[in-house]
């Protein structure tokens, strides 16, 4: 027997780490479209052995053409899910002793095994990229295993020359498997794979022995993904938060230096205007511009450098009357999905909160909420614009814009657990708080 296909595909998977070429890639950010959907199709060397180890039922193996297609959802860059379909034939005889050189004492001379199909369902892991500080990288290495069912039907020839064939029948399979991809392209992959098939029977080769069958697959094919952007499977989430931290030191930097020089030109400044600056009773009224010099220490002053009389503070009553005019406003406030648009039914309630605010000189908090759906820079500047849309239209409708504040605070304060529907519901909110 020959292992020309085990002892190919590690030198394949060699080649294809040595192959990589160097590929531009466009940043990520938090608009960025993945693509999630692929489909895939195969063919390869089909072989009713595991190179495991185990019981063979007969002592020459041979290899057979396999072909296959499959339909992947990448879940995570990490994770997918992916439906296979294979499909090809399984040989083997006994025409040679085994490699120990004891001959095979079984009733048949061969048999070949039509494998109909070979449906699964499995798990793919992506075990490896080539650089983590790579966003989109051009080499991975991932592992697979799953469950399904494959049918089949076994021709065998007994050692007197008679063949007999068998019905169809189906059988539990758990595949097992390993492969490389190599990224041609943001929509095409190079795959190769080899897979071990766990048969629940010990009649795929028509012989049974006491050992439940196996067979192997080893394929090579193309992967097509589907949509638009970069591939979510090839992409790298320590790279982006690599990258940022970068760029965020950079700025900081930047910053800093701009901070120091600025300081400096300030010391400057300063002692070539000491005199202009000089200020003998305190106040923080320079002496040249000091109405009313020798000021006692603590007096709040003015801009005169003078006594400045405080104001009678005011008493701002807020009746229940007035909060329940916030609270329906905040109970009919709507946004178009992902917009920070106001929807036209919340207008009525907008405008007795704006004339409540004009009618007794109110102050408003408004507070922008959001829930943990998408990336924590994109639900702090959602919050934001729809804090300040409520903003601009009580203005438009005559409210004082300096007595309105407007915060955004993402999805950092939640009232609710973000685990449902309800409870997200809750937390998307803006929040008016009358003082």
């Amino acid at each position: 027997m020959k292992l020309n296909l085990f002892k190919s595909l590690p030198v394949a998977l060699a080649g294809l780490f040595i192959g990589t070429a160097a590929s531009a890639q466009e940043p990520v950010t938090s608009t960025t479209p993945f693509r999630t959907w692929s489909i895939g199709v195969n063919a390869g060397v089909l072989s009713p052995v595991s190179p495991l180890g185990g019981q063979n039922d007969y002592s020459n193996w041979k290899s057979s053409l396999g072909y296959g297609l499959y339909i992947k959802k990448q879940i995570t860059p990490y994770f997918s899910l992916r439906l296979d379909g294979v499909r090809g034939k399984l040989k083997g005889d006994n025409t040679e002793p085994f490699n120990s050189g004891v001959v095979n004492p079984s009733p048949f001379r061969s048999f070949e095994t039509d494998l109909n199909y070979s449906a699964s369902l499995n798990a793919v892991v992506n075990m490896f990229n080539f650089s983590a500080f790579k966003q989109q990288n051009n080499i991975q290495l991932y592992g697979s295993v799953g469950g399904g069912v494959t049918n089949y039907q076994v021709t065998t020839v007994n050692n007197a020359g008679a063949s007999v064939e068998s019905e169809k029948v189906d059988k539990l399979v758990i595949p097992v498997g390993l492969g490389a991809k190599f990224k041609v392209s943001d929509g095409i992959n190079i795959d190769l794979g080899w897979t071990i098939n766990f048969v629940d029977a010990d009649n795929l080769d028509g012989f049974s022995r006491g050992s439940n069958d196996k067979y192997n697959y080893a394929h090579a094919g193309l992967e097509f993904a589907l949509g638009k952007g970069q591939q979510l499977a090839f992409h790298s989430p320590v790279a982006v938060s690599y990258d940022e931290a970068v760029k965020a030191k950079q700025a900081a930097d930047a910053l800093k230096g701009d901070l120091d020089a600025q300081k400096a030109e300030n010391a400057k400044l300063r002692s070539e205007m000491s005199d202009l600056l000089k200020d003998s009773d305190n106040d923080g009224v320079a002496d040249k511009l000091d109405k009313c010099p020798d000021t006692p220490a603590g007096t709040v002053v003015d801009g005169s450098g003078c006594p400045l009389v405080a104001p009678k503070p005011q008493v701002t009553i807020i009746t229940e009357e007035d909060r329940k005019v916030v609270s329906e406003a905040i109970k009919n406030l709507e946004f178009d999905l992902g917009k920070a648009t106001i929807r036209s039914k919340s207008y009525a309630s907008l405008n007795r909160v704006a004339g409540l605010l004009v009618q007794k000189n109110f102050s408003l908090k408004l507070a922008g909420h959001t829930d943990n759906t998408g990336s924590k820079e994109l639900n702090l500047r959602l919050s934001k614009e729809r804090a300040e849309s409520v903003k601009a239209y009580l203005v438009s409708q005559g409210a004082n814009a300096s007595r309105i504040e407007a915060t955004g605070y993402g999805m950092g304060q939640p009232i609710a657990t973000n685990k449902t529907a309800a409870g997200r519901q809750q937390n998307r909110r803006v929040e008016f708080t009358l003082y």
